[in-house]
């Protein structure tokens, strides 16, 4: 396990030792992400993240993430959203279910810029896993998926992977992720 995380741990702080010299930024949804961009900024301009931009938008949470912050965002797909069960992502952009929407919304966020290095010393300190407060108030759980990928674990038993680590912004860091996390 320990070597596992080192040889993750390598691979991401290469990734990003190769941003800070001038390599590209991270694409996300066939666009370049900007660090000098703040967490809508750049979300907008991701096609894989347009269910994710309208359901911010439709709990009114685009001032919060355009904020100083910082924060840590684990970003569901429009692929992400397309597993839930039919109706569900309708169901939730309907104005009679914003809080319920916004307790959906706020369980993928994080206070503070956790790196992807953080979460791996955030497992390896947890013996293999980590516990995360959201900012909704819930647990997220963390532990490495055949001791390379991050994977994430909601409070219902689901799970879900970052696909994508890194995603730094100008107020905090964005981790795709492959499946909504639900909260109690």
């Amino acid at each position: 396990m320990k070597r596992s995380i080192m040889v993750v741990a390598i691979l991401l702080s290469g990734a990003a030792l190769g941003a800070a010299a001038g390599m590209k930024n991270p694409m996300v949804g066939g666009q370049e992400m900007y660090p000098s961009k703040n967490i809508i900024e750049n979300a907008v301009h991701s096609s894989d993240h347009t269910t994710l931009v309208a359901a911010v938008k439709a709990a009114g949470l685009v001032d919060t993430l355009e904020g100083v912050g910082p924060f840590t965002v684990f970003a569901p797909t429009n692929e992400a959203f397309d597993k839930l069960p039919p109706g569900t992502v309708d169901t939730l952009l309907k104005p009679e279910n914003k809080a319920t929407l916004t307790k959906v919304l706020t369980y993928h966020v994080v206070a503070g810029r956790l790196s992807a290095h953080d979460l791996l010393n955030k497992i390896k300190a947890g013996n293999g896993t980590a516990e995360l407060t959201t900012v909704e108030g819930g647990k997220l759980w963390l532990r490495l998926h055949d001791g390379e990928q991050i994977e994430l674990k909601d409070e219902k038993g689901g799970t879900s992977m970052v696909t994508i680590a890194d995603v730094f912004q100008s107020n905090g860091v964005i981790h795709v992720i492959d499946s909504v996390v639900m909260p109690n």
